[in-house]
């Protein structure tokens, strides 16, 4: 019995051990690489079509890159501010399920209760297994009311900083996304010379772009960077080719 007693104490120590030596590593970025994919798509892709559009109509550079300048810092401050109210949006609405979550946890506590079983006998526990846990949130709110957020209504509690952080994201991924396309039309000053580079920089651009969020999205990085150079190319092809009939009326 001692030997056994002895065993029993020293397991917790040992499952202490295990846990401080097994560390996971989780990627925990989605938000912020899901505004950077956004940004930086619609950055390559809006100037470059606008510019692929003018040049089309035989602007000079210097026009073509006045209208891309202009047309890049407005949809920079329009995502950014999309982001923002979308971000907004998510915690206004968490605020008021919270809100709405822990007054029927006041006033109808064992319907809530009931709910939390029915939660728990969805992953195969049978009622001796679950009910210990159900009791044991009830003298838990704020464990309880944290329970019913996440596996009833599946929201996570949203980082106070997001909006302003989606919206800053955003509107810098867009910026950097333009400045590729509009690069050569303020070193080249025939635009259809220009046309020619900024094609080529905008193309390689959207495959690396491609590539990298297919390695952080899970997707097969090879296809990726071509899907977002073949959507680059079409929108940028559709401009062009609006522009040329337009002039040709």
């Amino acid at each position: 019995m001692a030997d056994a007693n002895e065993n029993g104490n020293n397991l917790e120590p040992e499952k202490r051990a295990l846990l401080n030596h097994h560390t996971e590593s989780h990627f925990t970025a989605g938000e912020i690489v899901r505004d950077i994919i956004i940004g930086v798509s619609d950055g390559l892709t809006v100037p470059f079509a606008l510019a692929a559009g003018l040049s089309g109509a035989n602007a000079p550079s210097s026009i073509v890159l006045t209208a891309g300048v202009a047309e890049v810092a407005a949809g920079a401050i329009s995502m950014g501010l999309g982001g923002y109210l979308a971000a907004k949006s998510e915690a206004d609405h968490y605020s008021r399920e919270l809100k709405r979550e822990q007054a029927e946890i006041i006033s109808v506590p064992d319907t809530e209760a009931a709910e939390v079983a029915e939660i728990l006998a969805q992953y195969d526990l049978e009622p001796h297994e679950y009910w210990p846990v159900v009791n044991a949130l009830r003298k838990k709110p704020q464990a309880w009311l944290e329970f019913m957020m996440k596996f009833e209504l599946g929201l996570e509690k949203p980082d106070p900083r997001r909006a302003l952080q989606s919206a800053l994201t955003i509107a810098v991924s867009y910026v950097l996304g333009g400045l590729v396309p509009l690069g050569p039309y303020a070193l080249v000053p025939r635009a259809t010379d220009a046309l020619v580079a900024s094609v080529v920089l905008t193309l390689i651009a959207l495959l690396i772009f491609g590539y990298i969020k297919g390695r952080f999205t899970g997707d097969k990085p090879f296809r990726s960077a071509l899907q977002t150079a073949l959507v680059g190319a079409i929108a940028s092809a559709a401009a062009f080719g609006l522009a040329k009939a337009v002039q040709a009326i």
